[in-house]
């Protein structure tokens, strides 16, 4: 995995990460099912697993999961969650598995980070063929007015970090060795408070986290600013950050 400066961030930031991040709509399992043909007898690996976010959703599924993570604070989130999945140190241009060893591959809130090549290529050879990649992101909707001001507030951190909502990933698309068979997009949303799913979301940003003590701590005061001024989340209960959930499959031929 090319492991971009920002990404120091999810070192410190591991906990925040994992307490701050929406989960994933019921439309993400019946794609994990009907397009990546997850479910039992097969053996699905997720690549830059995190703390194991998306693990849940795989286990709901079916099939024998396996984990790879290069960075060690979130592996170990990840195993301390699924004591019973298997996690591997590794990296999507060096994934310590055979060739042709898994039926299918998912990437969730990662593919952005190590969208070359060279991790296409090693993903190629641990698919068996036929297998299928699927690629998914939970991006904000900033057609919401106040997601769009929340944005402009932690976008002014972002320097060059790789981000799913730039497009950039899909420079390394077509690819070599696998052909796109499906693309969706379905409504989700993170429920709970301001502090939960604002702020904490917010500090888990890689590039947020990743920020000298000093800045993150001003970091903070924006946001908790930005929510006292903000009537949609002043009020102290629930709300529900929009999201869009979005889905890429292709094959490996």
């Amino acid at each position: 995995m090319r492991v971009h400066e920002q990404s120091r961030g999810y070192h410190r930031g591991a906990r925040d990460y994992a307490a701050g991040r929406p989960g994933y709509p019921p439309e993400a399992l019946a794609w994990l099912r009907e397009v990546l043909h997850i479910g039992p007898g097969r053996r699905v690996l997720e690549v830059g697993a995190g703390t194991g976010k998306f693990i849940p959703v795989l286990r709901e599924a079916g099939g024998d999961i396996v984990a790879v993570e290069p960075i060690a604070e979130m592996r170990e989130q990840l195993v301390r969650a699924h004591p019973d999945v298997e996690a591997l140190a590794g990296t999507a241009e060096a994934i310590p598995l055979p060739d042709a060893s898994v039926d299918a591959m998912v990437c969730a809130q990662a593919f952005h980070w190590f969208a070359t090549p060279a991790a296409l290529a090693e993903m190629h050879r641990v698919l068996v063929p036929g297998g299928m990649l699927g690629l998914i992101w939970n991006g904000r909707d900033e057609a919401v007015p106040w997601v769009a001001a929340l944005s402009e507030i932690t976008n002014r951190h972002e320097g060059d970090t790789p981000r799913y909502r730039t497009g950039a990933w899909r420079s390394v698309f077509p690819a070599p060795g696998f052909e796109p068979v499906d693309e969706r997009h379905v409504r989700n949303a993170h429920i709970g408070t301001a502090e939960q799913v604002v702020l904490r979301r917010t500090l888990s940003v890689s590039f947020i986290a990743g920020l000298p003590a000093e800045q993150r701590d001003e970091v903070e005061r924006d946001i908790r600013a930005f929510i006292a001024r903000t009537p949609e989340l002043a009020g102290g209960g629930e709300i529900a950050f929009p999201y869009e959930t979005s889905m890429y499959a292709y094959r490996r031929r």
